[in-house]
C-alpha cells in the first residue's frame, strides 16, 4: 500500500452533505464494450419519492470490477455501501446513479467492498 496525506480536514456539515446507503446486490451485467466495467443493480429497499409515495428503491450502478475480480458476479446477494446522492454520471453509454464505496483502490490494492457486519435492511444509511 501507497503511504499518503490525509485529506484537508472539512466540517461535520460538509460531510453530512453525503448520503451513503447499504444496498444488496442483487445483479451484476457485463457491459461488453469496456474492459474494466459491469453494471450492478442494486436494491435500496423502500424510499419516499418525490411525490410522498412509498416505492421500492432500485438503482444501476457502474464500476470498475473486471480488472478487480476474477469473477464480478460473485458479489452478487452481498450488501455493501452505496454514495446514493451523486448526480448521474454516463459511462459506456451506461447510466450510473451512485457510487459504490469501496476499500483499497484510492491506494492500490485490489479493492474490497465496504460492508455492515451484520444483515441490516437496504437503504440503512451509514454515518
Amino acid at each position: 500500500m501507497k503511504v499518503v496525506s490525509v485529506k484537508p480536514v472539512i466540517t461535520y456539515k460538509d460531510l453530512d452533505k453525503i448520503d451513503i446507503r447499504v444496498g444488496t446486490i442483487e445483479e451484476v451485467i457485463d457491459i461488453e464494450k469496456s474492459d474494466k466495467l459491469v453494471k450492478l443493480i442494486v436494491n435500496f429497499g423502500d424510499q419516499i419519492d418525490a411525490s410522498g409515495l412509498v416505492t421500492r428503491c432500485k438503482r444501476q450502478i457502474v464500476v470498475g470490477l473486471k480488472k478487480e475480480r476474477e469473477n464480478p458476479k460473485e458479489i452478487e446477494g452481498k450488501q455493501a455501501l452505496f454514495v446514493v446522492n451523486l448526480e448521474p454520471k454516463e459511462m459506456m453509454w451506461v447510466k450510473s446513479e451512485g457510487m459504490l464505496f469501496d476499500i483499497g483502490h484510492a491506494d492500490g490494492i485490489t479493492p474490497v467492498l465496504a460492508v455492515p457486519e451484520r444483515l441490516v435492511p437496504d437503504g440503512t444509511r451509514a454515518g
